[in-house]
């Protein structure tokens, strides 16, 4: 199946990252490696990347708005961004594109202004309505076959610093200034 554009390269997409106000991060299989544990209780849990919530946190410092998009609710997803800092945790609606709408608007963010990685066909929509988006290695092909640009990582294992570290290295900002 031939992709429908090509896409970037990773100074390419450095570039483009300078004009990004927000992340916006599906959660199972981006920021988890698309795994979910289920006790007998109905208790669940996920596993996030460590230094993808890391880098979540310096972004957060430096100015970047982050909003994590999920099509279910998770306890595990509010445990662990609230844990990060995170402020807008948008769960369970299956359409992301009018799941962002509302926030978009409060903080008076274009679409063009904003970077989605996701890793689904649920994921498509929001996808084509962004100005700048991102398929994890492991995505589905008709996701990737849509989005500006496909991480090297896999979701779950990095792929979240690696769009991070991108947006620093565009916006020529030092990671470790934000340490503190």
């Amino acid at each position: 199946m031939p992709r429908k554009k090509k896409h970037l390269t990773y100074k390419q997409l450095k570039s483009r990252m300078k004009d990004i106000k927000l992340l916006a991060l599906d959660v199972d299989g981006v920021l988890t490696d698309d795994y979910i544990y289920f006790g007998p209780d109905g208790f669940e849990m996920k596993k996030f990347h460590i230094s993808d919530g890391f880098y979540i946190v310096l972004a957060m410092r430096a100015g970047l708005e982050i909003v994590v998009v999920s099509g279910r609710s998770s306890k595990a997803t509010t445990t662990r961004m609230k844990d990060l800092g995170v402020k807008y945790i948008l769960q369970k609606m299956v359409d992301k594109r009018k799941q962002i709408k509302p926030l978009l608007k409060r903080l008076k963010v274009d679409h063009s202004q904003v970077a989605f990685v996701g890793n689904e066909i649920l994921d498509i929509g929001l996808a084509e309505q962004v100005g700048l988006s991102i398929a994890v290695a492991d995505s589905a092909p008709e996701l990737i076959e849509t989005v500006d640009y496909v991480t090297k990582a896999r979701g779950g294992y990095g792929a979240v610093r690696e769009i991070i570290v991108a947006y620093f290295d565009g916006c020529k900002l030092d990671p470790i200034s934000f340490l503190r």
